[in-house]
């Protein structure tokens, strides 16, 4: 995708994403280090918030976290789910861009109740309901999105949230790689792809996404909803080939993010070869199947497969003539509080 050519030029969406690679480059890993300090003395955090400001930025996280054995306790879920938990012991940290999602405003309102104090919030707008309920509050500094289909926001959300491990001196990769990986974004984005890849996944009645539980894939299930239109699953590790290649047909597609190259060849043979559907990679490695080759960036991985998945999803929404900006029923702010 790019500015120039007029078949996407014109659309929010592919100005937001393209603004991606700035943001990275200039974010303060330092901007949250008081509350990072919090946390660290605490022990246990939560991260909560709704669709896009919880799946990336949380599991990203907390993958993150266990791969560098930082003695940190972190878990994920959504705000309703977590009004029943005891959070007595935990900060709690929510992230919502409009700051008026009605799951999380709740859920604080709630602890604040209880006298919990250890409340934090991050948001895209100043002077909101959520900066209201909590302890401190950080302001995004992507600015705001116009198209509906959150992007630039959910990549700073992410690595806000990576920014916080600092405390643990487990940030040196996104530091020193911080201008790398703003090129590198630049360039995954800007990407030409295979037109057989896009011809592919266009005219599939259904998009899988196969991957790791650290939000890639997840997220990308989610956008394919609101960029292209088109139903779509997030299919964890080998999910794919547990069961759900029963149902599975030959007009559908996987996508598959960083495929485990021990599992690729049970991949090929059920999916492939048993069901007949094509399977396609995003991955830093060749693979047996088709692939979009991608760069690695150490501490920025995740990010790059992420922008290889909007980069796909954007020339799918324009190989079939969707309007990227305008969904019929997908809302900007899922469920606003309005009390």
């Amino acid at each position: 995708m790019n500015l120039t050519d007029p078949k996407y030029k014109d659309f929010a969406l592919v100005q937001e994403m393209l603004e991606t690679p700035r943001i990275i480059g200039a974010l303060d890993f330092a901007q949250a280090r008081e509350t990072a300090e919090v946390i660290k003395r605490t022990g246990r955090l939560v991260l909560t918030g709704e669709g896009s400001s919880r799946i990336f930025p949380a599991k990203s996280f907390m993958v993150d976290v266990l791969r560098q054995g930082i003695p940190l306790a972190v878990f994920t879920d959504g705000a309703r789910q977590v009004h029943e938990y005891n959070l007595r012991d935990f900060a709690v940290f929510a992230a919502s861009n409009s700051g008026q999602t009605k799951e999380v405003i709740g859920l604080f309102h709630r602890l604040i109740e209880q006298g919990h104090q250890k409340r934090f919030g991050l948001t895209a707008n100043e002077k909101t309901r959520l900066e209201a309920a909590s302890n401190r509050c950080y302001t995004l500094t992507c600015g705001k999105e116009n198209a509906v289909a959150a992007t630039k926001s959910v990549v700073e959300q992410a690595l806000f949230y990576r920014s916080l491990l600092g405390v643990y001196g487990a940030a040196g990769a996104l530091m020193k790689n911080q201008q790398e990986a703003a090129r590198k974004a630049d360039e995954v984005l800007k990407a030409e792809l295979d037109p057989e890849i896009v011809k592919t996944i266009a005219g599939a009645e259904l998009i899988y996404f196969a991957g790791r539980n650290d939000g890639v894939a997840e997220e990308l299930t989610l956008k394919t909803n609101e960029i292209t239109r088109k139903k779509s699953d997030f299919l964890e590790g080998t999910y794919a080939v547990h069961g759900i290649e029963e149902v599975m047909n030959a007009t559908e597609v996987v996508v598959v993010v960083e495929p485990f190259p021990a599992e690729a060849e049970k991949f090929q043979e059920v999916l492939v070869q048993g069901v007949g559907m094509p399977v396609i990679a995003i991955a830093s490695e060749s693979t047996v199947f088709p692939t979009i080759r991608i760069p690695k960036v150490d501490g920025y991985d995740p990010v790059l497969q992420l922008l290889a998945g909007w980069n796909v999803l954007v020339n799918v929404g324009v190989a079939n003539g969707i309007n990227l900006d305008k969904p019929q029923r997908a809302r900007k702010v899922g469920n606003e509080f309005l009390g």
